[in-house]
């Protein structure tokens, strides 16, 4: 199938709504969260050099789990700057963070490509799993690096290669193909755009980074079960909606039920286990 013409304009709309409608979702979730991302983003909290008192900049904080381990490093003293294009997702994040007491903390929408922080604010940035979500990742790089004090670092989190990564590739093949939907145009953002070895260690240096390097871990997605990854999927990530949204109400349940099928692979006696591969890279100002 030829690839589809991507709209940039139309695929951020369509991004901000599926963000808007899955954040409940996304922010009850929130231990799976924790307990899944939680060892990469405390390396990514130290590639990006933050330490106690530091001012943090987090792009796509999301319902702001990253964001409050943030503030575990940089405590009372310091100050998180937690930004997202959805506001109901923030919504959740800000009472979140305040149900647990962190008040170094604030909240701002705003779009990763276009950061309206003022310049030379930051001593750090960081953007967990989102990066790869933007559409012009070189103009959102060119921002973070503005918003940096001199020496500041920057460090992002994404997913590695397809094949790394089946707790979230098959059912995206699953539904691509159920769906008839073409390949992706070349250069379009999606969880598995930047995942080649080296790819966000080149946009880096591109962007104006120094002492860039980059780091990969082995995150599987734990749960009970397949059923339990299904539901997670199929409650938070907006993105997979999205995909099946052409099909009628039946074919998306059966559609689910293949992709329970083909998880059921990766249980055992002792639960589920997703494979998953994060790339942590990090460059200074």
């Amino acid at each position: 199938m030829t690839p589809a013409k991507f709209d940039p304009n139309a695929y951020k709309t369509a991004t901000t709504q599926q963000w808007q409608s899955a954040a409940k979702s996304w922010s009850e979730w929130g231990n799976v969260l924790r307990e899944w991302l939680g060892p990469a983003t405390d390396t990514m909290i130290d590639l990006a050099c933050i330490t106690k008192s530091a001012k943090v900049l987090d792009v796509a904080a999301g319902a702001g789990d990253q964001s409050m381990q943030i503030a575990d490093r940089v405590g009372p003293e310091g100050f998180v700057l937690a930004t997202d294009i959805s506001s109901n997702i923030l919504d959740y994040a800000a009472a979140n963070a305040q149900s647990k007491g962190y008040s170094q903390i604030d909240f701002k929408v705003m779009d990763g490509e276009d950061l309206t922080a003022a310049p030379e604010q930051f001593d750090a940035v960081v953007s967990r799993v989102g990066l790869i979500y933007f559409p012009d990742q070189m103009k959102a790089l060119k921002g973070i690096l503005k918003t940096l004090k001199p020496d500041g670092w920057f460090s992002a989190i994404v997913y590695s290669t397809p094949e790394n990564n089946g707790f979230f590739s098959i059912p995206v093949g699953i539904i691509r193909k159920a769906a008839q939907l073409p390949p992706p145009a070349k250069g379009q953002p999606g969880p598995f755009s930047l995942s080649q070895p080296g790819v966000l260690v080149d946009l880096l240096h591109d962007a104006g980074f120094r002492n860039v390097c980059e780091k990969t871990l082995s995150a599987p997605l734990v749960l009970p079960s397949a059923t339990d990854c299904v539901r997670f999927e199929r409650e938070s990530f907006g993105a997979l909606h999205e995909m099946l949204k052409g099909l009628g109400v039946d074919e998306q349940s059966r559609v689910w039920a293949e992709i329970e099928t083909a998880l059921q692979a990766f249980e055992s006696e002792t639960g589920f286990s997703g494979p998953c591969e994060l790339i942590v890279v990090a460059g200074q100002k």
